[in-house]
């Protein structure tokens, strides 16, 4: 059906005006909700998408917790006169379709406009549910970014403490063994280096 070749968000709305006197505003945002992850499954299309294949399918209803497989989707689809062959994609519809046991004559038969002011305002609380998404997403990666950048400052300094902690070790061991020679020129060696400052590792602490 051409309603399931719309955008899911498209498709979201189209399901919202159909239904709504049973959704309200609540099922709207659990609507929102499930527009948001069809996005993100869709690696290819992202928002531009109208549906996903059936593994990224029962990714979305794990997601969500539904207990609902892709099979029994389909059977309840099937029961419902939404498909009759096993689809190649899951579009958003097929899902709400299961997910709120509606109907897909009413559905696909609905007048469109009929709620406008009601439509309007969920269309409003999706795009921004959708603006929050995408803020807290760039949240998210400044955040990993700066997590990742702390990880190799940490790595790098704990190598510097390492080699420090090594060479002292080292020059000790020396300056207790073996001849009068090499002990003296460890001994020095050891309080040349302990002697160095070393900054890196003392401001990296601080």
């Amino acid at each position: 059906h051409q309603l399931c070749a719309k955008t899911c968000k498209e498709q979201a709305v189209w399901f919202l005006n159909a239904f709504w006197n049973d959704l309200g505003e609540e099922g709207a945002e659990k609507l929102f909700g499930y527009v948001q992850k069809m996005g993100e499954l869709d690696l290819q299309n992202g928002e531009a998408g109208s549906s996903v294949d059936e593994m990224s399918a029962h990714r979305f209803l794990e997601h969500f917790n539904e207990t609902m497989t892709v099979r029994e989707m389909r059977d309840t689809l099937r029961s419902a006169g939404a498909i009759t062959a096993r689809p190649k994609n899951v579009p958003i519809t097929h899902l709400l379709i299961a997910k709120f046991n509606k109907s897909w004559k009413t559905l696909v038969n609905a007048t469109q406009g009929d709620n406008a002011e009601e439509l309007a305002r969920a269309q409003a609380m999706l795009e921004e549910v959708q603006a929050a998404y995408k803020e807290s997403h760039a949240r998210d990666q400044e955040l990993a970014a700066a997590q990742a950048e702390l990880q190799r400052s940490l790595a790098e300094l704990k190598a510097q403490e390492d080699a420090y902690n090594e060479k002292t070790e080292r020059l000790t061991k020396k300056s207790e063994e073996g001849g009068v020679v090499s002990r003296n020129k460890a001994k020095n060696e050891l309080a040349q280096h302990l002697g160095e400052d070393p900054l890196p590792l003392r401001r990296a602490k601080i």
